[in-house]
Parts: structure tokens; C-alpha cells; sequence
């Protein structure tokens, strides 16, 4: 197994214990995005506690700010706040609410949660960071339910008519949305649009370096990331039921035995 395996075995127990307490928690959303948010912050983003304050450095967004565990486990690893902070998840005098609230969780850039707003607040960030003339990407992951929005097509007809080739959209398609709406080929729509797209596996940690750093010139850059909900956990897998819940003791123990 290797180090960056273990790592993000670490976070999923992370991610599970915070949820115990209090007993919820979109853990299947937290895992589905987790490899993705950890070559993130790991090796494209050069966002750190000690520049966290400046405009000159790459930006990031969670616009499916229901999976802010995964974001949370990826921030405490990075030295954003302690890690005994997970186990406060969700209570009442915690800053780690059910969605991240930017006024009080350190390295969180926006409040997300209501889906379809982290797009369009990207693409202002990427607009002034281009009139600023500062060569830096913003980054924002959507989901694919997300994408049942109006206004994922309206910032996305807007970002490319402006030409925003700073900016790059990850969709986490981890098929939740298929029993509601089949969104059918998210990659020839989006380039129907105006943007470059590219589809890869979301669990490939190679592929998601690869396709961050591709930059298309002119044109704002989609990364269709195919990921599995609950990625890791047999009895979260693509099982609706585990969407927003918190396992049980006895079920906490089972998914830690299953993750080693």
C-alpha cells in the first residue's frame, strides 16, 4: 500500500469517527470527493495556512458544501486547525457545521450548501483574479445532482462566452442523481458550451493530477471525475440510505475493520 493509500485510509476513519457523536453526516459525499480534494490541496493547490490571506495563489471552491467532511479531514491535515476539531463535528459551539461556513472554519474560501451557487461564485473569482492580471486557477467540484441546476448552465454558457480559461469545474459523477434525472453526456454538453472537457476516473490519483493541470487556452476547463459514493465502504457504496446518517457504534466498528 502506498503512503498516499494510507493516507487516505487515515482520513475515512477520520471522517467516520467524527460522525458518532453526533450522529450525522454525509459520509458517502466525504468519501466520494476525498481523493479528489486530497491531489487538491496536496500537489495543484498552493493554498496554506500562511498565505490563506492573499489573492496571489491558486483558490478553491466546494460548491457541494454537504460533503464538507471530506473537505474538514483534508483542511486538519494540512494544518488548517487541530484534528481533535473533527470530533466536535456538528456540535453545538463547533465551527465545523454540516456545511462549510467561511466566517468561521480556517481555509474554507466560501459558504456552500445551497446547490448551484459555488459555480457562479467562481467564476467572479476568476474574473478578478484575471482584471488583476494574476496568474493563478480557480478550482471548484460540483456534483453531478448539482447539475440539475439552472444556474450550473447559465455560469456555464457564462464562463466561456467570457473566455475564462483560469477556471476548471470538477463534477463529481458519482451517479446519485441517475434515479431522479439521467443528466446523460455531461462531457458533450459541456462542450457544447464552450468548454474543454475531459472524463477520468475520480479515484486515480494520477489522472486527477494529469487533468488539473491542463489549461486550454480560451476556454474554461471541465473535469468529468467518474467516482463511486461511499468509495471504500461496502454498505455505503452507492446505497442511497447512507446519504445523510450516522452509522451506530457496532457499524463504526465494522466499516474501521473493512477500511485497514
Amino acid at each position: 500500500m502506498s503512503s498516499t493509500e494510507k493516507i487516505i485510509i487515515k482520513l475515512k476513519k477520520e471522517i467516520i469517527n467524527a460522525t458518532l457523536i453526533n450522529g450525522e453526516g454525509h459520509i458517502p459525499s466525504a468519501f466520494s470527493i476525498l481523493d479528489i480534494l486530497w491531489v487538491l490541496y496536496d500537489k495543484i493547490l498552493d493554498i496554506t495556512p500562511q498565505n490563506f490571506d492573499s489573492i496571489d495563489r491558486n483558490h478553491f471552491i466546494l460548491s457541494k458544501g454537504h460533503g464538507s467532511l471530506g473537505l474538514y479531514a483534508v483542511l486538519s491535515e494540512k494544518g488548517f486547525f487541530d484534528k481533535t476539531e473533527l470530533n466536535n463535528f456538528t456540535k453545538f459551539d463547533s465551527f465545523l457545521g454540516g456545511h462549510p461556513d467561511s466566517n468561521k472554519v480556517p481555509g474554507v474560501e466560501a459558504s456552500t450548501g445551497s446547490l448551484g451557487h459555488g459555480l457562479p461564485m467562481a467564476i467572479g473569482m476568476a474574473f478578478a483574479v484575471r482584471i488583476r492580471k494574476i496568474d493563478k486557477r480557480i478550482y471548484v467540484i460540483v456534483g453531478d445532482g448539482e447539475c440539475n441546476e439552472g444556474s450550473i448552465w447559465e455560469s456555464a454558457l457564462l464562463a466561456s462566452h467570457h473566455k475564462l480559461d483560469n477556471l476548471t469545474c470538477i463534477v463529481d459523477y458519482n451517479h446519485s442523481t441517475d434515479r431522479a434525472l439521467l443528466l446523460g453526456d455531461l462531457s458533450e454538453k459541456f462542450a457544447s458550451f464552450g468548454w474543454h472537457t475531459i472524463t477520468i476516473n475520480g479515484h486515480n490519483h494520477k489522472e486527477l493530477l494529469d487533468s488539473l493541470k491542463i489549461i486550454s487556452k480560451s476556454k474554461p476547463v471541465l473535469i468529468i471525475a467518474e467516482t463511486i459514493k461511499g468509495k471504500g465502504v461496502s454498505v455505503m457504496e452507492n446505497n442511497p440510505a447512507w446519504h445523510h446518517r450516522g452509522p451506530t457504534q457496532e457499524e463504526v466498528l465494522k466499516m474501521l475493520e473493512e477500511l485497514k
